[in-house]
């Protein structure tokens, strides 16, 4: 289950199955308890937004302590919706931590088995797909928007786990965070296409709701895509909470008419 821990300063998601573990520290960020302001208030946390620099620093800053970890160790994607996937070691500490410019080029995932190393990803509506092997002790994040889900981004992280540290498919857990439910998620025939040709079942996964117009659950597309290389389904925690839905905790690009922040998801080997 996804659980919300109402910090000193902040709050944010942790998945118990997770936490459980004692391997790793991870988080799933709200919009609340930063310094932020306007469309961006309060925990704005990415770069790639017209928020004052000095203000996310500071928020990274604020969501580390809570956390324990040292933000100077962050590493980020420059996130551009691919299915670039990259392993971070302990040489990319600091990467993106302080500058946009200066990220992981053009990748959505991000990999390791390095202790200390802190993973981010950065979210408003997107989903946040959070992975752990706890048998090979390897971590992993993946920006999963629909254009990474219909490229099967979380399918391809957990493969490359697999072909890098040897990971077994139903060690795997995985965490789907809040992002756009089914109930605010409309698409149009474009995307619906896309979907055909990645998978057999799209039917299952999507709801007409005009001539132009379907619902589509990307939350089952990337559970669904999991479960097809062997992810148990039982290993996949779904927060089923809907950011567009909830704009009082959470930034969403859609209900906000795309000015607003990002939240983020973070998680370190211990």
């Amino acid at each position: 289950m996804f659980e919300l821990i109402k910090g000193e300063n902040t709050e944010y998601y942790i998945i118990e199955e997770f936490a459980d573990t004692g391997m790793v520290t991870h988080a799933f960020s709200t919009r609340l308890g930063g310094v932020s302001k306007a469309d961006f208030a309060e925990l704005n946390l990415a770069f790639h937004t017209e928020d004052e620099e000095d203000n996310i620093i500071k928020n990274r800053q604020r969501i580390c302590n809570e956390l324990g970890v040292d933000y100077h160790n962050i590493v980020a994607g420059e996130q551009i919706h691919s299915d670039n996937i990259e392993i971070i070691t302990k040489n990319d500490q600091g990467r993106g931590a302080f500058e946009y410019q200066d990220s992981i080029s053009e990748t959505d995932a991000l990999i390791t088995n390095e202790a200390d190393v802190i993973l981010t990803s950065y979210y408003a509506d997107c989903v946040p797909i959070i992975i752990l092997d706890p048998v090979k002790e390897v971590a992993a994040l993946a920006h999963g928007g629909w254009k990474g889900t219909v490229k099967k981004i979380g399918q391809k992280t957990v493969l490359k786990m697999k072909q890098e540290f040897g990971s077994h498919s139903e060690d795997i857990l995985v965490g789907i965070g809040p992002s756009i439910g089914p109930c605010c998620y409309e698409v149009d025939d474009y995307v619906i296409d896309l979907l055909k040709q990645s998978f057999d079942y799209w039917e299952e996964l999507v709801v007409k709701t005009g001539d132009n117009s379907w619902k589509l659950n990307l939350w089952q597309t990337n559970s669904r895509q999991l479960q097809d290389i062997g992810v148990l389904k039982e290993n996949i925690i779904i927060s089923e909470i809907c950011t567009a839905c909830n704009v009082d905790q959470f930034y969403s690009y859609r209900a906000e008419d795309g000015a607003t922040g990002r939240m983020a998801s973070l998680i370190k080997l211990k």
